[in-house]
């Protein structure tokens, strides 16, 4: 009997490149349910699972399309956009498989790896094969290195240890996902989570693929807020660097203080050093307003928390279009 691999893609105004992922993850698809001489003996059943994260192009349509002419092809389609880590999440929770492969709709997850990381995972033991990046000159001077900082960053302040590179583009089987579904967040980062849970991972390079159509849905300024999130969602380590920082400020200006009462007594000049104490109120001054922004962002994280918010509403499902054609 074959084993089940569930395919999730999330998936957000992707209409112009969803046709070209359709032609080649089919082609994958046929080879690993057929074949399974490149996987260690072991054929495969398919089921894509696409996640619409509130496209406003024709993507939904276009989904409601491929399951209409294929039942393996199932989509869930969110009220709005929540953010590719709620995509990840619902496409998680409907995965049927035995094996759950996670990546993107771009094709810069080659679908043409997906034996090879099959065949790692069903031969090495692991319980997860994870792809990370190692030609980096095809990105920007300013994403290039920022991501790398973000990496050592990030493993430096948590208890992580984050491949350089990483993506989400990763292969499970079903016990990591269901440990992975355990964790109910609503902050969430999946490449910490994935790290989080444990399990024995392979990491593998790749180089990523061109995308074809459309354009990317990530600016600077959204990777950054992303890596702002991704740090306090598995740190506390801003807080213990501003308790630090608050105690050597503690420790100088006890210093000074001394410093100046005994040069007074000496000198009988108390009016001198007026322009160091007045930037040193400024420096002080801004010092507590950013640490206590860092603060209030742990805060807002704990409101949103205890709130109990979904982390994503859906909207519609292939279930929707049974039940359409039921009452019709």
């Amino acid at each position: 009997m074959n084993k089940l691999l569930s395919i999730v893609i999330p998936c957000y105004n992707e209409e112009e490149v969803l046709p070209l992922f359709m032609e080649e993850i089919s082609k994958v698809c046929r080879q690993i349910s057929s074949d399974g001489s490149v996987i260690a003996g072991t054929c495969f059943d398919t089921e894509l699972i696409f996640v619409d994260d509130g496209s406003s192009d024709g993507t939904l349509k276009l989904l409601r399309t491929l399951h209409e002419h294929d039942a393996s092809v199932r989509f869930v389609s969110f009220s709005r956009n929540f953010g590719k880590e709620a995509a990840i999440l619902a496409g998680l929770k409907n995965a049927k498989g035995d094996y759950v492969l996670l990546m993107d709709a771009d094709l810069q997850h080659p679908p043409k790896l997906i034996p090879d990381m099959l065949k790692e995972l069903m031969s090495s033991g692991c319980d997860s094969v994870a792809m990370y990046r190692n030609d980096r000159k095809k990105e920007g001077f300013f994403r290039r290195h920022f991501s790398s900082a973000f990496f050592k960053i990030m493993n430096k302040l948590s208890k992580l240890n984050l491949v350089n590179g990483a993506t989400d583009f990763r292969l499970m089987k079903r016990i990591m996902v269901n440990a992975i579904l355990d964790m109910p967040e609503t902050n969430r980062f999946s490449k910490g989570i994935f790290n989080w849970v444990g399990f024995n991972t392979k990491w593998l390079p790749f180089e990523t693929g061109e995308r074809p159509a459309g354009k990317s849905k990530w600016s600077s300024g959204k990777l950054v807020s992303y890596s702002f999130d991704a740090i306090l969602s598995f740190s506390e380590g801003p807080l213990k660097i501003c308790s630090f920082i608050g105690i050597i400020f503690c420790i100088i200006s006890f210093l000074i203080g001394i410093f100046h009462f005994i040069k007074t007594l000496i000198f009988g000049d108390p009016v001198a050093g007026f322009p160091t104490l007045y930037l040193m109120m400024l420096l002080i001054g801004g010092l507590i307003l950013l640490f206590l922004g860092i603060t209030g962002q742990y805060l807002a994280r704990i409101y949103m928390e205890i709130k109990h918010r979904p982390v994503y509403i859906v909207k519609e499902d292939e279930n929707s279009l049974i039940k359409e054609d039921i009452n019709a």
